[in-house]
C-alpha cells in the first residue's frame, strides 16, 4: 500500500486495506503457529534496528517480507506523581513492546526515593535492559494542575524523545490513571494500515462556557518560578479572545505524529512559539495548545482526526473530572473500540479483569505478543524468552479497533469534523 504525503486525501479506496486487515490477521495467526523466533541481540535506544536472528522457518511480520505495510513505532510519555510508582510500573508492563520507546516521568511531588525506585526497576529488568528502550526522567518537572507547567512537561518529553529516538511515528501521552484496552500487537497491526500523517486529538472551536472560564481569564502558574507547589491564581483583568488566530479546546490526551511535534518544538514559522506564550496564561493549557496550533497551521490542519482514542465517562452534567471506571463500565469500554481508557482508581478490580480478558497479562509481567517466544504453560512467563520485535500476533480483539478506525476515517465523517 502506497503512503500518501501532505497534503493527502482519504478516499474510499484507501479504506479497503484497513477493512481487509482482519484477513491479514487470520493469515498471520496461521503463520505464527508454525514456530517461534530465537532470542534477540542487544539494541540501542537511539537506534532500535531490525533484529535478524529469527529462524528462516519463521519469517518476521513486516512490510518488506510479506507485502504488508511496515509496522509503526510509538513513543510513550507515562507520567505520574507522588505514590504512583507501582501504577507506572504496571502501566509500562501493560503497554510495553520492544519496538516502542517509553519515557517515565514522576513530577516533583514524588520523592527522590520514588524516582530512584522506578529507575532501579528499569535497570534491573532483563527485558528492558535487553531492548534498552525505556528511560526515566531524572530531573523532574514541577507540575501545577491547570497550569502551563503541564504542557511544558509534555514538550520537554517530546524534545527528549526526538533527541534520543530517531525513528518513531506517533507520540502517546498517558497518566498513571490510564490503562490500555488492547495489546500493543493489536495497536501496531491496525496503525500499520494508517497514513503516518494522522493526528488524533479531540477538538472544537465551539468553546461555549469555556470562553469565560478558560480563554478570557489571565492565570499565573507559580510552578514556573517557585519551588513549592501551589495552585494557579487569576489576575483581576480579563483579556479578549484573540483575533489573529482561532482558539480550539479539547482533550488533553493525544496521539500525535512525529512530524507535527517537530513543528511544535522547532516552530519554523513561529506559530507554535506565539501560541505557547499565549497559553502560558491560559487555564488548563493541555486542553488547548496542541489543538489550537494544529488547527491554525495550513500544513497540519487537514491531518486531524477528531478523537482522543480514550474511553472516558462523565457525570451529567459534566464535572471537573471524569468518573472513575469500574467493572460496571467494562462492557462499554470493550465495545467502544478505544485503545485506552481513563480514569481508574488505584488497584481497582476492573484493571485485573482487563489484564485477564483483554491483554492476557499476568500480574507483574508484560503483555505477551509475537516477540514473546516462551510458553505460558505451568504459569511460566512467555516473555522470559523473547525474539524478533518485528513479529506480531494480532488477536481477534483488533477488529474492534479496526471498526473504530473505519468509522473515524469514513470520508463523510472524517473531513466534516476537522478543525470546526
Amino acid at each position: 500500500m502506497k503512503r500518501s504525503h501532505l497534503p493527502f486525501g482519504l478516499e474510499r479506496k484507501w479504506l479497503l486495506p484497513l477493512i481487509g486487515s482482519s484477513v491479514s490477521s487470520l493469515i498471520l495467526l496461521l503463520i505464527f503457529t508454525l514456530g517461534h523466533g530465537k532470542a534477540s541481540s542487544r539494541t540501542d535506544f537511539s537506534s532500535l534496528e531490525r533484529i535478524s536472528t529469527v529462524s528462516d522457518r519463521n519469517p518476521p511480520f513486516h512490510g518488506d517480507g510479506l507485502g504488508l505495510p511496515k509496522l509503526p513505532r510509538f513513543a510513550y510519555l507515562i507520567s505520574g506523581s507522588k505514590g504512583d510508582v507501582l501504577r507506572l510500573k504496571r502501566l509500562l508492563q501493560a503497554t510495553y513492546h520492544p519496538r516502542n520507546y517509553y519515557l517515565l516521568h514522576l513530577d516533583l511531588e514524588a520523592s527522590e526515593n520514588e524516582r530512584l525506585e522506578l529507575a532501579k526497576y528499569v535497570k534491573s529488568d532483563a527485558v528492558l535492559q535487553e531492548f534498552n528502550n525505556v528511560r526515566v526522567v531524572g530531573k523532574a518537572n514541577r507540575i501545577t494542575y491547570k497550569g502551563p507547567t503541564m504542557i511544558a512537561c509534555t514538550l520537554h518529553a517530546v524534545a527528549i524523545l526526538l533527541k534520543l529516538a530517531k525513528e518513531w511515528d506517533w507520540f502517546i501521552n498517558l497518566s498513571a490513571e490510564d490503562y490500555p484496552l488492547f495489546s500493543q500487537d493489536d495497536l501496531l497491526h491496525i496503525f500499520s494500515y494508517l497514513p503516518r500523517e494522522l493526528n488524533f486529538l479531540e477538538h472544537t472551536s465551539n468553546i461555549g462556557w469555556k470562553e469565560h472560564q478558560r480563554a478570557r481569564p489571565i492565570i499565573i502558574d507559580p510552578g514556573l518560578y517557585h519551588s513549592k507547589k501551589s495552585g494557579v491564581f487569576s489576575a483581576k483583568e480579563k483579556r479578549a479572545v484573540p483575533s489573529s488566530f482561532k482558539v480550539f479546546i479539547g482533550s488533553a490526551w493525544v496521539v500525535l505524529t512525529r512530524s507535527y511535534l517537530e513543528y511544535c518544538v522547532w516552530g519554523w514559522d513561529n506559530l507554535p512559539r506565539t501560541l505557547l506564550m499565549y497559553y502560558t496564561n491560559f487555564m488548563s493549557s493541555p486542553e488547548g495548545y496542541f489543538h489550537t496550533v494544529i488547527c491554525n497551521s495550513k500544513d497540519y490542519q487537514n491531518t486531524t482526526v477528531n478523537q482522543d482514542l480514550h474511553y472516558i465517562r462523565w457525570d451529567n452534567p459534566p464535572k471537573q473530572h471524569p468518573i472513575n471506571l469500574t467493572s460496571e463500565h467494562f462492557d462499554d469500554m470493550v465495545q467502544s473500540g478505544a485503545p485506552f481508557a481513563r480514569k481508574f482508581a488505584k488497584e481497582d478490580p476492573v484493571l485485573d479483569r482487563i489484564d485477564q480478558e483483554l491483554l492476557k497479562r499476568s500480574e507483574g509481567r508484560f503483555t505477551p505478543g509475537g516477540w514473546c517466544t516462551g510458553t505460558s504453560l505451568l504459569g511460566r512467563d512467555p516473555c522470559a524468552i523473547y525474539g524478533n520485535p518485528e513479529v506480531i500476533k494480532p488477536t481477534v480483539n483488533s477488529k474492534r479497533l479496526e471498526k473504530l478506525m473505519v468509522k473515524l476515517l469514513d470520508p463523510e465523517n472524517f473531513r466534516s469534523k476537522q478543525c470546526k
